[in-house]
């Protein structure tokens, strides 16, 4: 063999020797010991990675949660898909008590079906929300409403979400949805909100984005929000979960007591809810002015 060859060869072995003794040496060196209870913990998560806890994994997750343990307190750290068994299996692990979080669920606040919010163009472009809403409006003319191609859905992974093909909208599964927000970042308009499910599943939202003036959003969706504040005077005082802002209503769900009182007083109907409000009563109809008189007349011939 020439010896040329023969030197470069014994030479990139001298070299890679040498680099792994020093990476060896770095590596002892600088180790992190990680603490065995985050693969314990992990263990005991869905594995879903899907950052509904605000964290990047699973394993980010476990190290919160283990380092919360350390100064003696995970109150403010919760699994979605897990819910409340998951957590109370890592409390136990933890040995640390931890209180249950009341259930929640996707809605989508957008009302702006086919017939209410009908095409005024076709989109001839790729099947993504994210990309129809950096290139136009919507086919209906609202820079607000859902743009009905299902990010969305694709983003899900319990199969919790899908299109309703009457109304070209997203139709979330409460019993199947773990809250886990995938949707929610997934959707470009911000129109699915995560809301408490409220008691014996009564939810009662606005199902609108829409913050141009009455007579604007009426124009491209007949179920737009206006703005007029009918819901927000007959919402009891005591509870006010109603605020206007921006031409737009929103019930704050942690205050609605699901009462219903909003929903027919809604003009366009864009208030929707998860059961049948209770209609009001008919106010009594007063007697003509002649037939009160007459009343009395009589009752003045009676004494």
């Amino acid at each position: 063999m020439d010896p040329i060859i023969l030197k470069s060869i014994a030479t990139l072995g001298i070299i890679g020797g040498g680099a792994a003794v020093i990476l060896f040496f770095v590596a002892k060196k600088f180790k992190v010991e990680e603490d065995p209870r985050i693969g314990e913990v992990t263990e005991l998560l869905p594995n879903a990675n899907c950052g509904g806890c605000g964290f990047p994994g699973c394993t980010g997750f476990a190290t919160a949660l283990v380092e919360g343990a350390d100064k003696g307190d995970i109150s403010g750290l919760n699994c979605p898909p897990g819910g409340n068994d998951t957590m109370k299996a890592v409390g136990a692990y933890l040995k640390l008590e931890v209180k249950e979080s009341a259930p929640t669920t996707a809605v989508i606040r957008c009302n702006g079906t086919k017939a209410k919010a009908p095409s005024k163009m076709d989109y001839d472009g790729p099947e993504k929300c994210s990309i129809a809403h950096s290139l136009f409006s919507g086919e209906n003319g609202c820079a607000y409403g859902c743009l009905g191609l299902g990010d969305c859905v694709a983003a899900c992974d319990y199969d919790a979400i899908y299109m309703d093909e009457e109304t070209g909208l997203p139709v979330v599964i409460p019993d199947k949805c773990t809250s886990c927000g995938a949707c929610v970042r997934a959707c470009p308009r911000d129109i699915i909100e995560i809301r408490l499910r409220g008691r014996k599943d009564r939810r009662v939202w606005v199902a609108c984005k829409n913050e141009e003036k009455g007579g604007v959003a009426m124009k491209n969706c007949k179920a737009a929000c206006i703005g007029c504040g009918k819901c927000y005077q007959v919402c009891p005082e005591k509870v006010r979960a109603i605020t206007i802002k921006d031409n737009l209503a929103y019930i704050d769900f942690n205050k609605c007591i699901g009462c219903g009182l909003c929903i027919p007083v809604c003009p366009t109907n864009a208030i929707l809810a998860t059961f049948e409000p209770v209609k009001p009563k008919p106010k009594p109809v007063s007697p003509p002015k002649k037939e009160v008189k007459k009343e009395i007349e009589n009752k003045e011939e009676v004494k």
